[in-house]
């Protein structure tokens, strides 16, 4: 069997920093390495619509905003297919068949459904009429885990890199493959996950720290930033609150500046744009005893991002005058990814017993049976 990787982001809008390092960066590495036979990206544009159902042309516009950040981070369609979930209907005939195999109780489990049932005010306690509780989790978002398993599955993706907050996801996944093998043959391949190789990038922070970089918060730094916007961010980012002066010693820890370059910087950056240290290592332990000041940290960390950005920035401009032959990517990667989609599930619907016109075995064999008991 071939290995093959699935993977792909919702577009509700432009991708940022904390895309890039946890998952683009490597499916880039990955496509470049020769390691994978098949590689499938997906624009996840019906899994966008479960929670943005009255927004649809949010969800629109920002195809295409997705595809160009693909393409300007270096995924190359000749090399990988890229589509769009939506145009793949196989994958909802997948996820109705899945939902037999899924009980309410292990959905509710699930880390990322329980976190929302708990925003939207479904929490165990939850005040009777609160309005929070009245608007409630469409059941599609409640079904996310299932459609999801029917993404990777219709591929039959071996792997699946993504950051470690999709773990509960891909875990789920397995158990669906599990039970569905076990109940009606081996027609599904259980995938892996494949976690960013840096512990900084497994959940890249926000600009003001907060846990996770997000567009809702606005603390983003995106890969179609310009140069000014992305200094303007870097020089606001939140750092050590009590490093009030520079011979104040500082802490690293829970620093947003140091693990954007945990994330980030390379050794030879320090060659080009900071020959006052050979590493990393070594700024930290000055920033620790005292001395160093956070503009000339947060200075650097803008030259080791522009390094990576500016490259993409380009790529950018020259598919911003080419929108139609994006498209045209677009339709051809989902042209692909349908007929590998229906092969898997005419695996599924024979292990099903539901392929009931192309099974000539039944046919005949009822044929017989009819005829003989005339």
């Amino acid at each position: 069997m071939g290995k093959i990787i699935l993977t792909g982001d919702r577009p509700t809008g432009k991708l940022h920093l904390g895309h890039y390092v946890g998952s683009l960066r490597r499916r880039v590495e990955l496509q470049n390495s020769g390691l994978y036979d098949e590689t499938y990206v997906m624009i996840a544009d019906a899994q966008a619509l479960t929670d943005n159902a009255d927004n649809p042309e949010k969800v629109r516009q920002n195809i295409l905003e997705v595809a160009l950040d693909y393409l300007s981070a270096g995924l190359d369609p000749e090399r990988v297919t890229i589509f769009v979930q939506s145009q793949i209907p196989e994958l909802c005939e997948l996820a109705f068949y899945y939902m037999n195999l899924v009980t309410v109780q292990r959905l509710q489990r699930n880390p990322t459904v329980k976190a929302e049932i708990q925003l939207r005010g479904f929490a165990e306690g939850a005040a009777e009429g609160d309005t929070q509780q009245r608007q409630g989790i469409p059941v599609g978002f409640f079904t996310y885990p299932i459609s999801q398993a029917a993404d990777i599955t219709a591929f039959r993706a071996t792997t699946v890199p993504a950051g470690e907050d999709q773990e509960p996801m891909i875990e789920q996944t397995r158990e669906i493959v599990h039970k569905f093998n076990a109940v009606y043959g081996p027609a599904l391949v259980e995938p892996e996950i494949l976690l960013p190789d840096n512990a900084a990038c497994m959940r890249l922070p926000g600009t003001d720290g907060k846990a996770k970089m997000s567009k809702s918060l606005g603390n983003c730094i995106y890969l179609s930033d310009s140069p000014e916007e992305v200094k303007k961010k870097v020089m606001g980012m939140y750092t050590d609150p009590d490093h009030l002066r520079v011979e104040d010693p500082g802490k690293i820890e829970g620093n947003t500046v140091f693990t954007y370059l945990d994330a980030f910087s390379r050794p030879e950056h320090f060659a080009k744009y900071l020959p006052d240290y050979a590493s990393l290592d070594e700024l930290k332990a000055h920033y620790r005893r005292g001395g160093l000041g956070d503009v000339k940290v947060k200075r650097f960390l803008i030259a080791v991002l522009e390094e990576t950005l500016a490259p993409m920035r380009e790529r950018r401009r020259a598919f911003e005058q080419r929108i139609g032959e994006v498209y045209r990517m677009l339709e051809e990667g989902s042209r692909k990814a349908r007929l590998k989609a229906s092969a898997t599930l005419r695996d599924v619907r024979k292990a099903m017993r539901i392929d009931y016109f192309e099974d000539r075995e039944l046919i005949d064999t009822q044929e017989k049976q009819y005829r003989n008991e005339q």
